[in-house]
């Protein structure tokens, strides 16, 4: 297109529509009320660890396509540790039972006829009743077609999909859950990788991209918050930011990428989701050369997964909408005696640490809230909407934040 794309906010959707654009030779001007990119994916240096650390943990698959490819465009594909073959341990903490679930090669999960490749407790059976799943839509509830309790629901499915969906698990919309299922588990081990970032999110994720950006000739604002959009004729005319009126010309394009709350305040009759649940992370610092896995998962405690990075533990509980009322001081210490519990680090005194409560990290994905989630097209014909709030299909993850972007951006490419 000839015209300018001007792209509000630049968390992940933002970034990948800028990306996506700017990669086809359009001009771009991406506007953040922020003075930092990422949005909620990024890394800072905290000052009581005296590290970097990102503001929540997020684990990507190689079976994540649109981040694979948003990497490959910006350069970044290197910034990823890709551990394979793909395991992935657990550990309840109230028996001490270990185990580790490894996805199988093919597509069939042959390995699961043997009782010892199966999560403790689970019967064949129970493996089975799961592709009940395939066949439920957005409308339904995982509850309603999957059984919800046994071994292999609280040891594997139910901190799997409360880690996707952000929501309690057996009340999460069964259709996004699915789909995640169906391009992961369901094609074999080569799907499951984890995709660690080496140095973090910023370094993978945001700052390659604003180097692209600018490498191609793209305008990012930081400090520039949207105030309001001008309409005139059913089309945007003009967008107020907190620096002045900016106006738009008849053949640019605009791509809101803001959150579904800003969202729906600037524009008219706009249908989003309007429920929220909260994220609550915690970071802590090893003791020196203490070494473990990059990754475990926890039964039966408030931490529910730990990730280790350069010294540093970092724990996240999804849904944590309860936790999040708490001190953060009561939550850290909560968080490091599991974390010893689970290291055998005996009673070691609290470190220093950073507990982050996220409490609108993504909406609520129940039935009703995916059915309010908008197309990208708008009725304003040269506004497009971006965001793991709208209708990608997927739960609100990088991958459906990183394809909403790509979505709004070939729609415009396309006209």
């Amino acid at each position: 297109m000839s015209g300018t794309v001007h792209v509000l906010g630049a968390g992940l959707a933002g970034l990948s529509a800028a990306v996506k654009l700017a990669a086809a030779g359009t001009k771009v001007v991406v506007y953040e009320a922020a003075g930092h990119a990422g949005g909620r994916c990024r890394s800072f240096h905290d000052t009581e660890i005296d590290a970097a650390i990102d503001n929540g943990n997020h684990l990507v698959l190689s079976g994540n396509h649109a981040v694979m490819a948003y990497l490959d465009t910006i350069g970044a594909e290197d910034t990823l540790d890709v551990v394979g073959p793909a395991r992935f341990p657990f550990l309840d903490l109230q028996s001490g039972l270990r185990w580790t679930v490894e996805p199988d090669r093919g597509r069939i999960p042959w390995s699961l006829l043997s009782a010892s490749r199966r999560v403790p407790g689970a019967s064949l059976g129970d493996y089975l009743r799961c592709w009940r799943l395939a066949g439920a839509g957005d409308g339904k509830t995982i509850e309603s077609c999957m059984k919800t309790n046994g071994a292999l629901w609280d040891r594997f499915w139910a901190p799997i999909i409360i880690a996707v969906m952000n929501t309690d698990p057996a009340l999460s919309s069964a259709g996004p859950m699915w789909r995640v299922i169906k391009e992961t588990l369901a094609l074999g081990e080569a799907a499951c990788r984890p995709a660690i970032p080496k140095r973090g999110l910023s370094h993978s994720f945001v700052d390659p991209a604003l180097a692209f950006l600018r490498a191609q000739g793209a305008a990012v604002h930081f400090n520039e918050r949207i105030r309001g959009l001008g309409m005139t004729n059913g089309r945007i005319s003009s967008i107020e930011t907190s620096s002045g009126e900016v106006v738009v010309a008849s053949d640019d394009r605009i791509i809101s990428a803001l959150p579904a709350s800003v969202a729906a305040d600037l524009i008219p009759d706009l249908q989003a989701p309007d429920r929220f649940s909260a994220i609550v992370n915690g970071h802590f610092r090893l003791p020196v050369g203490h070494q473990e896995s990059p990754f475990l998962g926890l039964i039966n405690a408030t931490a529910e997964w730990l990730f280790v990075r350069d010294g540093i533990v970092s724990v996240t509980v999804s849904a944590a909408d309860d936790l999040a009322l708490q001190p953060a001081e009561q939550i850290a210490e909560t968080f490091w005696g599991e974390i010893c519990k689970a290291y055998d680090l005996g009673n070691l005194a609290l470190p220093a640490h950073r507990v982050i409560k996220e409490r609108r990290a993504t909406f609520l994905q129940t039935p009703d809230q995916i059915g309010r989630r908008p197309d990208c097209r708008t009725q304003w014909g040269n506004l497009f909407l971006a965001g793991d709030w709208t209708d990608t299909s997927l739960p609100a993850t990088i991958e459906g934040t990183l394809r909403s972007g790509f979505k709004a951006a070939a729609m415009i490419n396309a006209l």
